[in-house]
Parts: C-alpha cells; sequence; structure tokens
C-alpha cells in the first residue's frame, strides 16, 4: 500500500470526511445560520415582549366577548383549555396554578374601565411584538427593514392580530364541535366515551386540529408579517415543521417547565419563570422553521428578495450594454477595415472616447 493510500485511511481523515458529512447535513446548515444571525437573542427578547402582549389580548379579548362566553359553558371551558395547553401556566385551573384566575376574566363588571385601559397596552404590546417578529424573521433572511408607510403597516398588524384571536376561537369552537360529533359517532357503534379508543381517538383529533391551525398561522406570519416571497411548497413544508415543534412543546409543556416549579430559589416566581421559559422555546420554534425556509430557498437558489434581485439583473445588463457599445466604437470603420491591425493608430477621436465614457459612468452611476 502506498504512502498516500496510507494517509486516505487514517482514523484522522476518516473523522475529518464524517464531520464534513455532517456538517453539510441541512439541520446543521439551519442552526449555523441561526447561530449567525443570532437567532437565539432575537428569540429571547421577543418571549420578553410576548409576556405582555399575551396578557393585553387576552384581558380585551375577554372584556368584549366575556358577555357571551358567560352563557355558553362548553364553548368558556373549551377556550380556557384551548389557552391552557398552548400556555402551560397561563391559566389557573385545578390542576395546575396560573398566572390568569378564569373567574376574574369573566367578570364584567371589573372589565368595563380595565378593558378601555388594556386596549392601549395591546396596542403598545401586541403590535410591537408582531413588529419585532417580522424584523427578527427578515433579519434571519438577510432583509432589511420592511418598506413602506408606517401607519398603514400598524393597521395590517392590528388586523393580523385580531385574525390570529380568531384562530384561538376558531380552535376552541372546533373542539367543542369535534367533542360532539365523536362522541355521536361512539353511541352509533356502541363505544363508551370514557374507553380507551375514544380518548385516544379524541386526543389524535385534537391534536391534528391544533397542527393545521398552528401550521395556518406559521404561513402567515412568515408570508403576511414579515412581508417576504416565499414559493408554496416551501412555505408549507417550514410552517409544518414549525407546527410540529409547536405541537410537541404543547403535548410535553408541563414537563419542560417543571424544572421552573421545583426550583425552592424560583418558588415565589414559578409561575413568571414558567412563562418565560414556555415563550422563548415558542419563539426559538419560530425562528428555527423560518431559517428553514430561509436555508432550503438559498440551496435552490431562489432570491430570498426579488426586488433586490432584478434590480442587479437589470445592472448586469447595462453593464453588458455598456461592454458592447464600447467594443462597436472601437471597431474600424470605412477603410480602415482592410488595414492590418498592427498599422492602425489607437483611437484618440475625442467624441468616440466621450461617447464610451459617458456610457461606462452611466454604468458606475447606476450602480
Amino acid at each position: 500500500m502506498s504512502n498516500d493510500q496510507a494517509e486516505k485511511t487514517t482514523p484522522q481523515s476518516r473523522i475529518g470526511a464524517v464531520i464534513a458529512w455532517v456538517m453539510q447535513l441541512k439541520p446543521v446548515r439551519v442552526f449555523g445560520h441561526y447561530s449567525r444571525r443570532r437567532g437565539a437573542i432575537l428569540a429571547g427578547g421577543l418571549s420578553y415582549q410576548a409576556i405582555f402582549a399575551v396578557f393585553a389580548a387576552i384581558w380585551v379579548a375577554f372584556s368584549i366577548i366575556g358577555l357571551f362566553l358567560q352563557s355558553n359553558d362548553a364553548l368558556r371551558q373549551s377556550l380556557f383549555d384551548v389557552l391552557s395547553s398552548s400556555v402551560p401556566g397561563l391559566i389557573d385551573t385545578a390542576e395546575s396554578d396560573g398566572a390568569i384566575d378564569p373567574e376574574m376574566l369573566l367578570d364584567t363588571g371589573a372589565l368595563s374601565w380595565t378593558g378601555a385601559l388594556a386596549l392601549f397596552g395591546l396596542l403598545f404590546t401586541a403590535l410591537g411584538w408582531l413588529a419585532s417578529g417580522r424584523e427578527s424573521i427578515r433579519d434571519l433572511f438577510d432583509l432589511g427593514p420592511l418598506p413602506g408607510n408606517l401607519i398603514l403597516q400598524k393597521l395590517k398588524d392590528l388586523g393580523l392580530a385580531i385574525g390570529f384571536g380568531v384562530v384561538v376561537l376558531i380552535s376552541a369552537a372546533l373542539s367543542v364541535f369535534s367533542t360532539a360529533a365523536l362522541d355521536t359517532v361512539f353511541g352509533w357503534v356502541g363505544i363508551g366515551n370514557d374507553s380507551f379508543f375514544a380518548n385516544a381517538l379524541a386526543r389524535v383529533v385534537g391534536l391534528a386540529i391544533v397542527l393545521a391551525l398552528d401550521t395556518l398561522v406559521l404561513a402567515a406570519f412568515f408570508r403576511v408579517v414579515a412581508a417576504i416571497v416565499i414559493p408554496f411548497r416551501r412555505l408549507l413544508a417550514g410552517a409544518f415543521l414549525g407546527g410540529i415543534g409547536l405541537g410537541v412543546l404543547k403535548v410535553l409543556g408541563s414537563t419542560l417547565l417543571g424544572g421552573a416549579s421545583n426550583n425552592p430559589l424560583l418558588a415565589s416566581f414559578a409561575v413568571i419563570i414558567g412563562l418565560l421559559i414556555w415563550f422563548n422555546l415558542i419563539c426559538q420554534v419560530i425562528l428555527l422553521s423560518s431559517t428553514w425556509v430561509a436555508v432550503g430557498m438559498i440551496d435552490a437558489g431562489i432570491p430570498l428578495d426579488p426586488v433586490a434581485e432584478a434590480a442587479r439583473l437589470e445592472r448586469e445588463a447595462a453593464e453588458r450594454a455598456a461592454a458592447r457599445a464600447a467594443e462597436e466604437l472601437a471597431r474600424p470603420k470605412g477603410f480602415a477595415r482592410f488595414i492590418p491591425r498592427r498599422w492602425r493608430k489607437t483611437n484618440t477621436d475625442p467624441a468616440s472616447r466621450a461617447t464610451a465614457t459617458g456610457a461606462a459612468g452611466d454604468v458606475r452611476g447606476s450602480n
């Protein structure tokens, strides 16, 4: 065996080959891009804002629909269940302590004046969180701030915030409807509602509904809030991946946050610390799924900024046109074409030089 072959089969070379292969895997490159663009720091800032945004949004939402919920026990309980499962530690339940007492939310007398004050908090926190989330995602796509009218942008964010709240209500309504439908079907086939099969099927249906809604919300966040042009297939794949991540967090929420409540040093602040940890994990999943989309578009050669790409192509076309014009000016005219190249004199015509210089200057000016 030659020395070159021996060097190729050394343990160091094999380890290097394995490392090189691992570094080329998409998940590794996604985490690398996420780290280089300070994704963890962005998620930390978003999670801090999310706490105040969620409190204000819930307070205002219940001040608006509180009277209706008081007359609909099934929808009210389903809404509390959705909020409790989506954000562990947010709603105070019989099983665990939470930051918000449901009875206080349903106290319409207290909400009559505090709801108006909380509305200003909603405008400054929920809209601020959407704006921060938009800039964070655009930064992960290597894009600058979104241009446009600031007032129109805030109005669009307000509409999107209302839309997200409607999605939560739809999730609660679908939960009630699916439970009633499954109870009816089980009654037809003679299966008890408390059986293992019935509980398992109800759980699967509930998770499927949550996954579909989370995927829809993430797709809207990437495409509408961040205003990034993403091919539909890649948008759906990234949003679906993020929806799975959010679903895993919701299923394992109590386990993931158990450390904060079990730590005696944090016992007095267990609920707030738990919410901070939870929102940080949620924001990490959102930003990582957007990074997955960005890296996939880079791999496929899809421009992240179509406007900048169109401007670059236009500049390149102008440069090629200027080069062709300069080459045309340098060609001999008339009888000079029949004179051997070595006998020709350099073109010193001032008009020709001015024309070529002007064309080159136009190209530089457009850059």
